[in-house]
């Protein structure tokens, strides 16, 4: 049995926790009497930091952040495992904002030299790292602040001496080696981050005493420490968020943006919603939300179990921190059911003597009546004083509710005030409001006795009010700068390469059995009645490899082309792209390019523009992939089996051709995998979480044109209409998801065709009911993330999409069950099998694999956009229903 192939995951693994004893260049701190001279030490190569340049920090910037954001998973999963809090796939998230959001957040800013001179009035500001910075890192976020304020560091040129928290010691300083050594393969001096090897208070103290700056994330204790020991120090104070609903408030958006808050990371991030102050008119209509998304209300005893359970003696219980719901109502004795995402307990009081008025970092969730907006001001006031002075307060209303916006902004005083926001990934930011900055360390000002107010950033001198309204990110729509389609259209299509271009000498890129069926013939005719030299490259394989790439673009740069034509599947027109990129930008890396992202726009690796040196033609001859039409290539190493998938818009080819005369060849078998995934490219566009009105419209019509002609065309190979139909409705699906991008079906479809060798339409085709069952489910575990998605409703979108392709019921659910059967009716019709078993994958091997080929769907890039984000673990699920051929009429958590 041949080895499953390697990820770009898998190529670069993670330090495991005992690299911690191994050789690096970090100054690794082994007992407390010998703190004070390795201090020396990282001093003397700060102070050769100190000497850097911009361009040399940037460098250094640059790489630490690629490096931590390749090791999100495997540091997630250790801090999981050391610490016992929290969510894995969760943590993911946070390291991957915690690298990326703040490179992109920080990669322009100017650190370095002078920041700004005013000849006139005879002002210069120079920019000075600070030397030493003593950070102490809490068991709650152990990596990702570790990442957070190392990269910090290295970008204002300080060393830093990190005091990692005794029970999260092996995964934050496995961060911070990671982040270091990387750091120092790009020109940092060694030992510029090291730790503590064994916490202790004598070391963290010394430390803090001999360091020139703390950076202090943490319980109270430890924080009031930093602030006592004589040294500068910026330290945060703790979260009790109340979040009032106004009458005025849309329910189900407020819910489910607390719900998804609440949920995230089991409520350890500090700003979350610790209370929720609902005013007397939408109380039982909120209420009933809550049930709906899946939280618990406790009745009687059961209050005080599980208040007194989570809050003991004043403080959080160190045992419930990050734990779901049913653990802590088991440990508090209560019976729930196990689909229970937070418990809520509906309280009165808002003194300290109550626990549920007290900052909780679980999910737990306080919920209060309030008579009037009045009334929900004053016990959010009193909540606030009493527990989170400075940190975070939420309000979830009409904007146009500008005096009572301005009432709750003048009354709370707090450093964030979010609008209509979830306070987990909101008060962080960067997520839901642009304009605040990310970070991990959340000031609480004066108001909470820290030195500084808002999200740690470099201006800290003043107390700042934050009121971050909830907006929606700028979207987009991005074509070919031509689409030409209809049969017989390539010849007078082409002619614009030498009438408009003006292009000289084309470069056609196809396969072999194109080549030698004289397909590419009627291009070279054309070509040669415009005088136009070309040459031709035929060695592109089913799944295109960097080998072939390489041997095609020495003829490129040989040929000296300013058009290349790809024509062929969807492998010719990746592999076409590769060597475009190839060509025009030889020094560009394929792991820098294939960095995974969360936002394309804030991604760490920026592409170089396209085109200036040579045109892009694509001419498909499958009406399935919609390549022609998209910013995808997929490239394969043959030596390592390493996949690279490259995803950006400089790869939109200049021109796309859709011909349906080079589509009529289609054996039946091609006709089906490729039509079928035409419609699971407009599936996933439909319901993604990046879906617009611009993508849409064309998703719909992709979808019809498939149910109305793919049968067609599958039965009469030869018929025109059904195979010009079905061409138009592969380049609609592939403008839809070019924009609004894919989810979980092709994350999993693209493992079950590395792993087990189904074709990529089949293997989407065969789990497609049933992730559109998991979609469309009203109560997920947890929902996409982006900003202008605002709460589960995947399933009115399938209905929608049902309607719009002939499917009818007296309701959503009616009209989605009878959209799967008609998916299921004609996946039979063209001959797509019903498990994955069918395919002749082996049982033993597909177990084996199973865990690894989950975990590497839920790392795919297409995963980000689907509406519900999944757990690695409901993958796994979906892959054994699939296989197994078991029922999968509700994924609901």
């Amino acid at each position: 049995m041949s080895e499953a192939p390697k990820t770009k995951a898998e190529a670069t693994t993670a330090k495991n926790a005992n690299s911690a004893a191994a050789d690096a260049p970090a100054i690794i701190v082994h007992s407390d009497e010998e703190l004070s001279d390795k201090l020396v030490q990282m001093r003397e190569a700060q102070k050769k930091f100190a000497t850097y340049t911009q361009e040399q920090v940037d460098k250094i910037f640059y790489a630490a952040a690629l490096a931590a954001n390749a090791q999100r998973i495997p540091l997630a999963k250790m801090a999981v495992e050391e610490t016992g809090m929290g969510i894995m796939e969760d943590k993911v998230i946070k390291n991957h904002y915690a690298a990326e959001f703040v490179y992109n957040k920080y990669k322009d800013t100017q650190t370095c030299g002078v920041l700004e001179q005013d000849l006139a009035g005879g002002m210069t500001k120079v920019a000075e790292p600070i030397g030493v910075v003593a950070a102490v890192i809490p068991t709650t976020n152990p990596t990702s602040t570790a990442i957070f304020k190392a990269l910090l560091c290295l970008k204002t040129r300080n060393a830093m001496m990190i005091s990692p928290h005794p029970r999260a010691k092996e995964s934050t300083t496995t961060a911070a080696r990671i982040v270091l050594e990387a750091a120092v393969a790009a020109g940092a001096p060694e030992g510029i981050i090291g730790w503590i090897e064994n916490p202790s208070l004598v070391a963290t103290q010394t430390l803090m005493a001999e360091a020139d700056i703390i950076l202090a994330t943490g319980g109270p204790g430890m924080v009031t420490a930093a602030y006592s020991s004589g040294t500068p120090a910026l330290g945060v104070g703790p979260g009790n968020n109340p979040a009032i609903i106004d009458d005025s408030a849309d329910i189900v958006n407020s819910v489910n943006s607390i719900m998804h808050s609440k949920t995230f990371d089991n409520g350890m991030i500090c700003a979350t919603e610790q209370n929720v102050i609902v005013l007397d008119g939408v109380y039982d209509a909120v209420k009933a939300e809550f049930e709906k998304r899946g939280a618990f209300f406790l009745k009687g005893d059961d209050i005080d179990k599980v208040g007194n359970t989570v809050i003991v003696n004043g403080g959080v219980n160190a045992k419930m921190v990050g734990q779901p719901a049913p653990k802590i109502a088991q440990a508090a004795g209560v019976k729930v059911p196990a689909w229970t995402k937070v418990l809520i307990g509906e309280t009165e009081s808002v003194e300290v003597s109550n626990p549920w008025a007290h900052e909780k970092l679980t999910t737990i969730l306080g919920m209060y009546r309030a008579k009037d907006f009045d009334d929900a001001l004053a016990k959010a006031t009193k909540l606030v004083a009493d527990g989170g002075y400075g940190h975070t307060s939420s309000l979830f209303i009409d904007t146009r509710e500008s005096e009572k916006m301005q009432a709750h902004r003048d009354a709370m005083k707090t450093c964030r005030i979010l609008i209509n926001t979830p306070a987990a990934q909101g008060g962080i930011g960067d997520i839901y409001n642009f304009q605040l900055a990310p970070s991990l360390t959340l000031g609480c000002g004066s108001w909470g006795g820290n030195s500084f107010a808002g999200n740690l950033d470099v201006h800290q001198l003043l107390n700042v009010k934050s009121v971050a309204e909830r907006r929606e990110n700028m979207l987009w729509f991005r074509t070919p700068e031509k689409v030409y389609f209809k049969k017989g259209c390539m010849p007078v299509a082409l002619r614009e390469l030498g009438e408009v271009y003006g292009c000289k000498r084309a470069f056609i890129v196809t396969d072999s059995f194109l080549y030698k069926n004289g397909n590419t013939q009627p291009i070279e005719r054309a070509l040669d009645e415009m005088g136009i030299v070309h040459s031709s490259f035929w060695n592109v394989q089913p799944d295109p490899t960097i080998q072939s790439a390489r041997e095609g673009v020495q003829q490129i740069r040989n040929f000296e082309p300013d058009v290349i034509i790809a024509m062929g599947g969807g492998s010719a027109m990746d592999a076409g792209k590769i060597m475009w990129t190839m060509y025009e930008h030889p020094e560009e890396k394929f792991d820098d390019m294939a960095v995974d992202f969360m936002d394309i726009r804030k991604r760490v690796y920026r592409f170089k523009k396209m085109g200036d040196k040579c045109k892009f033609v694509a001419i498909p001859t499958s009406s399935g992939t919609g390549s022609e039409v998209t910013p995808f290539a997929i490239i394969t190493d043959a030596d390592t089996g390493i996949k690279w998938p490259i995803t950006d818009y400089e790869l939109m080819p200049t021109m796309a051709i859709v011909d349906t005369d080079n589509m009529m060849t289609q054996p039946k078998g091609l006709t089906s995998a490729s039509g079928i995934d035409v419609l699971t490219h407009a599936m996933e566009a439909y319901v993604s979480i990046m879906a617009s009105d611009y993508t849409d419209g064309i998703a719909l019509r992709a979808a019809k044109l498939v149910f109305d002609y793919l049968p067609t065309a599958y039965d009469e190979p030869t018929n025109v209409e059904a195979r010009d139909h079905m061409a138009n409705a592969s380049c609609l699906a592939g403008m839809a998801f070019s924009n609004a991008f894919l989810g979980v079906n092709h994350s999993m479809a693209h493992k079950l065709g590395a792993y087990h060798h189904i074709p990529h339409g089949w293997a989407n085709a065969v789990i497609l009911t049933r992730v559109a069952r998991y979609n469309a489910a009203e109560r997920p575990t947890k929902m996409g993330t982006f900003s202008q998605y605002q709460y589960p409703h995947a399933k009115a979108r399938y209905a929608e999409m049902g309607r719009f392709c002939g499917f009818t019921g007296k309701d959503d659910d009616e009209v989605f069950e009878n959209f799967m059967a008609g998916i299921e009716k004609l996946k039979e019709h063209i001959g797509v099998k019903k498990t994955i078993a069918d395919y002749g994958v082996d049982e033993k091997y597909f177990l084996e694999t199973l865990d690894e080929m989950s975990e590497n769907a839920f790392n795919d890039q297409r995963t980000g956009a689907n509406p519900r984000y999944p757990l690695i673990d409901e993958i796994k699920e979906i892959y054994k229903d699939a296989f197994y051929d078991r029922p999968a009429s509700s994924y609901e958590a």
